[in-house]
């Protein structure tokens, strides 16, 4: 059970009912998270202008669906580690194998592993990388404004972990578990 309330969508904030209607007709569904954000509509306006404009930035949604999975494990969020395993299989069509790897900062992908790890330092050194770290991600072929995107897609999994981490957000994916704890 979540900690914090998950209004029905019907019963949400009058000013969240256009933003998770907008919601229902991108996805077909209203996950429990857009309907706990919405008890904020500043919030939830806020994650999806964030999270929509970066899904229009230069990463694949491929990678930024690995990048979600590394954070996602990092901090141990069941919710957003179930959701993100969800995409990853039906929208990503990322093998299973490949899915594994991302919760690790790895993949078969020498570039994609490189910015999986990057990605996974910026989160456990909380930005304060080295000039090395910087070094093996540029010579993977990412240039200043894919590490830009990089670390924003960190930022916005992060605001979605620690949310659904302190709420504990009811899950409405399959299960996923994260091995770190």
């Amino acid at each position: 059970m979540s900690r914090l309330n998950i209004p029905a969508v019907e019963h949400a904030v009058e000013a969240s009912k256009p933003l998770l209607a907008a919601v229902q007709k991108q996805l077909g569904i209203v996950p429990n998270l857009m309907k706990l954000m919405g008890s904020s509509p500043a919030a939830l306006e806020a994650y999806l202008s964030f999270s929509g404009a970066l899904a229009k930035g230069g990463l694949s949604v491929a990678l930024r669906e690995r990048i979600a999975l590394v954070i996602a494990e990092y901090n141990a969020c069941d919710y957003c580690l179930s959701a993100h395993d969800y995409l990853s299989r039906h929208v990503a069509k990322i093998s299973a194998s490949e899915i594994d790897a991302a919760r690790t900062a790895d993949s078969a992908d020498a570039a994609t592993a490189a910015a999986l790890r990057f990605a996974l330092n910026v989160a456990q050194n909380r930005g304060r990388v080295s000039d090395e770290d910087l070094q093996a991600v540029r010579a993977a072929g990412f240039n200043d404004a894919a590490i830009v995107e990089i670390v924003s897609n960190v930022a916005v999994n992060v605001l979605t972990n620690y949310l659904n981490n302190v709420g504990q957000t009811e899950i409405d994916f399959p299960v996923v578990r994260a091995t770190v704890r």
